[in-house]
């Protein structure tokens, strides 16, 4: 489960100690990234990103030691949910299915921390949709997502916070996926 290797020469790994001296990098990638796209991010401070990798959440590319990706994963409503985030590829990485490699290992490493958890994701993002699907997501309401408070307090850093607050967070700009390990 450490790392793969494709002919392209990145590395797609779990994310360890000597990984924090990219979270700077990460975050700006990850913020500059939704400014382009005109979507919402839920903003995470460098101190979130350095513990999700310390503890062996986050999954990281690297083409040799230049950054190229990353993904992190959390627990949420006691263990019952598990959400992929901050899934990022660099620009220049794009187009090669990078990010379908770090979303396969990032669901890899939820899949085996959390085994009965259901994995959840938020996307606006139409490639990062086609992913899930294929990972066996479903699209679903908020409602079957965690009612975990602090989840739902990270999406005040978006744009569309006051969508999903007006509605009730019953709707957003975001899609909803789920993949509940008990459907078969």
């Amino acid at each position: 489960m450490n790392e793969e290797k494709y002919a392209d020469n990145i590395r797609v790994q779990v994310a360890d100690e000597s990984h924090t001296k990219y979270v700077d990098t990460i975050l700006t990638t990850i913020e500059a990234a939704a400014k382009v796209r005109g979507t919402g991010i839920a903003k995470r401070s460098p101190e979130y990103v350095k513990l999700k990798i310390k503890e062996g959440k986050a999954i990281i590319a690297l083409d040799g030691e230049e950054f190229a990706g990353f993904c992190y994963i959390e627990s949420w409503g006691n263990k019952k949910f598990v959400a992929n985030s901050g899934l990022i590829v660099v620009d220049k990485f794009r187009g090669h299915g990078l990010a379908k490699r770090i979303k396969k290992k990032a669901f890899d490493l939820s899949r085996t921390r959390y085994p009965d958890a259901k994995i959840f994701g938020l996307t606006t993002g139409l490639a990062v949709m086609k992913i899930n699907s294929e990972l066996g997501y479903k699209p679903v309401t908020f409602s079957e997502l965690t009612d975990d408070e602090w989840f739902w307090k990270g999406c005040q850093s978006c744009v569309n916070y006051d969508i999903l607050q007006r509605t009730n967070r019953k709707h957003c700009l975001c899609t909803g996926m789920l993949f509940d390990p008990n459907d078969k």
